[in-house]
């Protein structure tokens, strides 16, 4: 069996012995420290301990920003979505993504108790990775995205993966990633029969304190419903 080079991550833990992890992938251009100043504003009182894993993506050229090096998840060839990922950089992490649970499964934390999440190249990951699952996660969380393959994203869809719960938040003004495309991602989604919670706000391509707000009461349900 192929060994695969964990990712270099940043972790934050809101408690000893956490009994569940999030991971979160930063967007394009970042690195893990992006949204690691997130937890305290989205972590609320009475939740169980959790460990926040942000991971570094790979630094690699990017055919948009003129082959410039710099973190990403997949090389982004054209502006227009149908032809914007690049297919074997999206298999590539969503592989490195997978390597990063199965270590949270190590570390005692299954995947029932895990969220993947992502905001804009990296919330693609996630709807992609998620999509893969042969054991459900305890949700998915896709911020300012879109799913990065379209339809292709569902040719392995098995029953565990269609049981995820999926959180999707867009900017009704998001230049980078227009609000229709992530509307149509979760129709898509909806459509095999995936359950989507879609939030919509008047931002840019960015996270505002509404969106948090509401990701924290779609989290603590999750929280509640498993006692």
């Amino acid at each position: 069996m192929e060994t695969i080079d964990l990712l270099e991550t940043v972790e934050e833990e809101t408690g000893p012995d956490p009994q569940w992890s999030v991971l979160w992938l930063h967007g394009l251009g970042a690195d893990g420290h992006d949204f690691a100043p997130l937890v305290p504003e989205l972590v609320r009182p009475g939740w169980p301990a959790l460990r926040f894993v942000f991971p570094h993506a790979p630094v690699q050229p990017v055919t948009i920003n003129n082959g410039m090096r710099m973190r990403a998840w997949y090389d982004i060839r054209d502006f227009d979505l149908a032809n914007r990922a690049d297919a074997a950089g999206v298999e590539a992490s969503i592989v490195q993504v997978g390597a990063l649970l199965d270590r949270e499964h190590a570390r005692g934390v299954p995947a029932a108790r895990t969220f993947l999440a992502g905001f804009s190249q990296g919330g693609a990951i996630a709807l992609a990775a998620g999509l893969r699952r042969t054991s459900p996660l305890a949700g998915v969380i896709a911020l300012s995205t879109y799913l990065p393959l379209g339809a292709r994203s569902f040719d392995q869809l098995g029953d565990a993966a269609a049981r995820q719960p999926v959180f999707m938040a867009h900017g009704s003004a998001d230049p980078v990633v227009p609000f229709a495309a992530g509307e149509r991602s979760a129709a898509l989604l909806r459509e095999h029969g995936i359950a989507v919670d879609w939030h919509g706000y008047p931002m840019a391509h960015q996270v505002c304190a509404e969106e948090i707000r509401d990701l924290g009461d779609w989290m603590g349900a999750r929280f509640d419903a498993a006692g």
